[in-house]
Order: structure tokens, then sequence, then C-alpha cells
């Protein structure tokens, strides 16, 4: 049985207002207008408002939101539990890869990469789950990757925000279901947008000379590859994400996981049965080892 924003609930007064960050572009923004349009009341945000403004016209209501600002979200939560008396369904999607060696990367950009994509959305469960758990019903979708279930390398630091991710929804999903709380995590893989582009850029700090100078060549240009290239085929749009998480916030009883396009389904199960060396040799058929 279907339970969309106007399905028959325990409490008359229950709210399922839907708060989405990182609303600017891809995912976020594909979120923001769909569920807009099937009916739910929701508040889009991100850092920027001049870059939602227009979601205004599809019907989202919109917030300044920075998951790294602690009083940034304070208020944006206190804004839409005044309006609304509680955030029904909170979307955790701010994020962004961070690429490069782990010994090359700055302590200062892993930290930015934490935040962002870690303890922006913790910060953000915390504060909604109050009022969830007084109305008996809430939603918390963490917007983690395929990422999160395997590792690439240059990748370490992206993956291991994913992988917390995944840490933290298993945990999450048993504390809270008791007070009426579903807890989803999306798994998206290969998803053609901006994503691929920001990835590359976020290489820009991290050293073109010296022992990984070759490796960081290939990653970036298989990086760019996996957006522009064949693989993109077995990837999907920012809409693809969207509709998934439309399905499971409607749904009485959600998944814990959802697999989104063909490329994290195969790549997931192929990392469950592949063991550790065969995996790493498979790597250095893709990428240069650093020696």
């Amino acid at each position: 049985m279907s339970q969309g924003p106007y399905a028959p609930s325990r409490m008359a007064n229950q709210s399922k207002a839907v708060l989405i960050t990182g609303c600017s572009s891809g995912i976020g923004r594909a979120s923001a207008v769909r569920l807009a349009q099937k009916g739910w009341t929701v508040y889009a945000s991100a850092r920027r408002p001049e870059s939602i403004a227009e979601l205004r016209e599809a019907g989202c209501r919109t917030l300044t939101l920075d998951v790294t600002d602690e009083e940034s979200m304070r208020a944006a939560v206190a804004e839409v539990e005044r309006e609304q008396g509680a955030v029904g369904v909170l979307i955790n999607n701010a994020g962004y890869s961070q690429s490069g060696p782990i010994e090359q990367v700055g302590l200062e950009a892993v930290r930015r990469q934490f935040e962002t994509n870690v303890f922006g959305a913790v910060a953000l469960i915390q504060l909604v789950l109050g009022k969830m758990r007084e109305q008996r019903w809430g939603k918390i979708v963490n917007v983690g990757s395929m990422g999160g279930r395997l590792t690439f390398p240059g990748g370490g630091y992206y993956h291991a925000t994913k992988h917390a991710l995944e840490a933290i929804s298993d945990a999450l999903r048993f504390e809270v279901r008791g007070f009426g709380i579903d807890t989803i995590l999306i798994e998206p893989g290969l998803i053609v947008t901006e994503f691929g582009n920001a990835a590359v850029a976020s290489m820009d700090g991290v050293s073109g000379d010296g022992a990984y100078a070759e490796f960081n060549a290939k990653l970036a240009a298989l990086t760019k590859d996996a957006y522009e290239g064949p693989m993109r085929h077995l990837g999907g749009g920012p809409d693809t994400v969207a509709k998934a998480i439309e399905k499971a916030i409607s749904r009485r009883r959600p998944p814990a996981r959802v697999r989104v396009t063909p490329s994290a389904r195969l790549a997931i199960a192929q990392r469950r049965i592949t063991p550790d060396r065969v995996w790493d040799a498979a790597m250095r058929t893709q990428f240069p080892q650093p020696r």
C-alpha cells in the first residue's frame, strides 16, 4: 500500500514536509522538482539562494542551508518546523567527490570532504529527529553511492565518506524504527551530472609532479571518461535517482537500500564476490600503480 503525502496516518497533524540539501544542481534539483510535482511540500535548499530561486516556480519553497555551517542548518530546520511543525522527510543529498592519492590530499581538503558528506548529514539528522519522534512519523533519506560498497584507487576519501553513510544508516535504521521513522539509503551508480567535472576539478590542489604524477594524470582522464565515454550508458540522469527517492518515501515499508542504475547493481555484485587480491589485480589493469 502506497503512503504518499496525502495518505491516511495515525495523527492528523503529522508533517510530511520534505527538506532537501544540495538543490543547486543534479540529484537535489531533480528530486525537489519531482516531489513538488507529486504533491509533497518541498523545501529546497542550497548554500547560495540565487542558485535555486527558479525552483519556486516549480512549486518548491527555498532555503539557504550550508551543511558545513551549524547555525545555517539550525536556522533552516527551525524555519520548516515553525511553518510545518516538523521536517517529515529529510533528504541528505549535498556532497561532492574529493579525488587524489591518500598521501597527497591535504588534511584541510579531507576535513572539508567529511564536513560536507558526513558531518552535515549527521547534524541535520540530529536536528530533525526530535520532532519526527514527537509525531511518530518520519523518513531519513541518505544519498550514498555504490562507492560506499567498493573503493576505486584515487577516491579513498570520497569512498570513506560513503562507507560512513552506510554504517550510520544501518545503525540509525534500528535505533529509530520504533518511533515510526524509516531510514533509507540510496546507492546511485554513475549519474551523468556536473559531479564528474567537480571530481576532476577537486584534484587541482593535488601535485601533478613526483611519485604520483602518472597516476594522477590517468585518474583525471578515467574520471572524465566515465562520465563522457561508453560507461555512461550504464548510468542515468539525476531524474533516475529522483524517481527512486519518490518511490521509496511513498512506500509504507521502504527498503533499507535502493541501488540506482545498472552500474551500481553490477559493480556492487561484482565486488561482493571478488577477493581483494583479484580486485587489486583488476584495478592494476585500469590504473598505473605508483612506484
